[in-house]
């Protein structure tokens, strides 16, 4: 304040301090633009936990600027761990970015090996314990060359199996994806379907589709395609291949016989990992032809090189009314099952 000749006060704007301001700098600028992301939108997560202001001028420089020297710390951290996971990975997105935020190094770490990251395509993070467990076996390259996830629909097991497969194509750690299942007739004959082989039995491999659409996004996943790298077939053709440097995803399991449950499973080849989902308790397969499926988890339970991650109804991550659907037919095959001894 200060007073005029009139001894009236009269109010005079001071201009505001500016706040300190720290720099980082980086090696690649590039690698510096993903970690700002799209609009600078992780830059923006990162201001709104933390309580600072970030800006990339270029260079592979960031400016951090705030009044609190530890906000300012923090930032640095944060900005370096999300660098250093860029250069293992090809992308940095927002549950890259709240992973660093929420976890310390060792929680961080954990957290991250119950997510898959598909490069350039989408992530997918565990939502139940089970899933977490499976998420941790796909991601271990010393672990189990055969994993089974079994267990009711809606658990996620073969939208994670096919993200994970996606994944290792994209980082070119295998040279193809392969994914089949059986192509079991529900009331409609193959040879009464319009067109040839292919497109006779593409109705049944449209789920799998739509789950390499959502990990790799549309264009990729046709450009893959169109490489030959990415391959969706009938569990037939699989009979008398060896399936070396691949992924191996035997999707709807439970509708395998045994004998092409023991042919598939004996295609596995050299650098190669097979995933193998279901759900034991549903088949579509004539009474008269056992499934293959609770057969191959009986036996070879007691492997050490096979991992079994057996999902239950708790695990259902689709419409809440998936789950009460789920619990009405189980409950529905126990009142059958008591009824006929």
């Amino acid at each position: 304040m200060t007073q005029t000749r009139s001894g009236k006060s009269k109010s005079r704007a001071v201009k505001p301090r500016s706040a300190p301001v720290e720099l980082l700098e980086f090696d690649d600028d590039a690698r510096v633009r993903m970690m700002a992301g799209a609009g600078d939108r992780h830059f923006l997560l990162i201001e709104e936990e933390i309580g600072v202001r970030l800006s990339a001028p270029g260079g592979g420089q960031i400016q951090i600027s705030g009044p609190d020297p530890k906000t300012r710390l923090e930032a640095k951290r944060v900005l370096n761990r999300l660098y250093n996971r860029l250069e293992k990975q090809m992308s940095c997105d927002e549950a890259d970015v709240r992973s660093v935020l929420h976890h310390d190094d060792v929680q961080a770490r954990e957290a991250d090996s119950t997510v898959i990251r598909v490069p350039r395509g989408t992530s997918f993070m565990a939502r139940t314990a089970r899933q977490a467990d499976y998420i941790r076996a796909l991601n271990d390259p010393s672990g189990s060359d055969l994993i089974f996830g079994v267990g009711p629909a809606g658990t996620g097991k073969t939208l994670l199996a096919v993200a994970y497969g996606a994944s290792q194509l994209a980082l070119r750690a295998v040279d193809r994806l392969i994914i089949t299942r059986p192509a079991v007739e529900a009331g409609e004959k193959l040879g009464f379907l319009p067109g040839d082989l292919a497109e006779k039995v593409d109705p049944y491999l449209l789920p799998v589709w739509d789950a390499l659409s959502d990990a790799l996004g549309r264009t990729q996943m046709e450009k893959m395609r169109e490489d030959k790298r990415i391959e969706v077939a009938p569990l037939a053709f699989m009979r008398g291949r060896t399936l070396n440097r691949a992924i191996v995803i035997v999707d709807e399991a439970q509708n395998a016989t045994r004998a092409q449950m023991r042919m598939v499973l004996t295609r596995l080849g050299e650098g190669s990992r097979m995933i193998v989902t279901g759900d034991p308790t549903q088949t579509d397969l004539d009474h008269r032809q056992p499934s293959g499926l609770p057969e191959a988890l009986e036996i070879l339970k007691g492997d050490k090189a096979v991992k079994i991650i057996r999902f239950e109804r708790q695990d259902v991550v689709r419409h809440n009314l998936v789950g009460r659907i789920v619990d009405a037919y189980e409950r529905r095959d126990a009142e059958d099952k008591a009824r006929n001894g």
